[in-house]
């Protein structure tokens, strides 16, 4: 969907507050919040970072919210951007191998994205008659680990404490993006907040009711940020799920947008306080 189609859609929803965060892309963020204006709707600038777990290898993705210098990350977004496009290029050329669809079909189907991903291969499979669905059998053949016959290429993506800093070096605010999905989540947590991670993702489609409490005591125990999203992607969702399905709590919207004006201001009563001890 385009910038103008998913404004329309939220207002539509009756979500009057939107982060559009694309993966490693921060093109469309100016255009969104001007459109947005236009229509009523406060869009908060993002990117959805994908990263690498360097103890674990497990791929990771870390959201960046309202970052003061976001040119600081084109650099990291153009890199993890070519890692993503060569390995789609290898899982391009096996799919083609594999069935009667050609690359050029594939390319087709991802007009309009900055990258090639797997749901594009999907796009071209069912538009060949090769599959029905975007998620099923051939789907889980391709691009399930478990799958003996997947064409599964990793990309090289930038490890997760690189990724956290350049956010934290871009002025911008650092959320682990759907948890659940995460291995020994316990133990990547301590990581990540070691590393300066400053919130997790709590409301989204893949978290239960135990797990969203269980997030919840850890943020407030390590004073860690909440922020709720519906990893909305149209066409591609795996399921039925809309803008707004999952929310921010007001509350926990209003300290994400007031978050580094609190920390200014304990910042400098800490260099007060300080000063006065001296």
């Amino acid at each position: 969907m385009g910038i103008e189609e998913i404004i329309a859609l939220a207002k539509c929803r009756g979500v009057d507050t939107i982060a559009i965060t694309d993966h490693d892309c921060l093109a469309g963020t100016v255009r969104a919040k001007i459109i947005g204006e236009r229509n009523g709707i406060t869009v908060i600038p993002g990117v959805e970072l994908s990263a690498v777990d360097g103890e674990t290898g497990e791929l990771l993705h870390i959201l960046c919210y309202l970052p003061d210098f976001p040119d600081r990350l084109e650099g990291l977004c153009h890199k993890n951007s070519a890692a993503r496009k060569r390995a789609a290029q290898y899982m391009m050329i096996k799919a083609a191998q594999r069935y009667p669809v050609t690359g050029d079909i594939i390319k087709r189907c991802a007009m309009g994205s900055t990258n090639l991903y797997e749901q594009h291969i999907m796009h071209a499979l069912i538009e060949c008659g090769v599959a029905d669905s975007f998620y099923g059998s051939v789907y889980d053949e391709l691009f399930s680990p478990e799958s003996e016959n997947n064409i599964l290429v990793k990309p090289a993506f930038a490890e997760v404490g690189e990724v956290i800093e350049a956010i934290r070096a871009a002025g911008g605010l650092a959320v682990l993006a759907h948890p659940a999905q995460c291995r020994d989540l316990d133990g990547l947590l301590e990581r990540l907040v070691e590393a300066g991670l400053n919130g997790v993702e709590v409301w989204c489609p893949t978290a239960d009711d135990q797990l969203i409490a269980g997030l919840t005591a850890y943020a407030k125990k390590h004073k860690l940020l909440m922020t709720g999203g519906s990893d909305f992607r149209g066409l591609y969702n795996k399921n039925a799920i809309s803008i707004g399905s999952y929310v921010t709590p007001k509350t926990q919207l209003n300290e994400l947008l007031s978050y580094k004006a609190r920390q200014r201001r304990l910042q400098k009563k800490n260099a007060a306080e300080a000063a006065a001890v001296k």
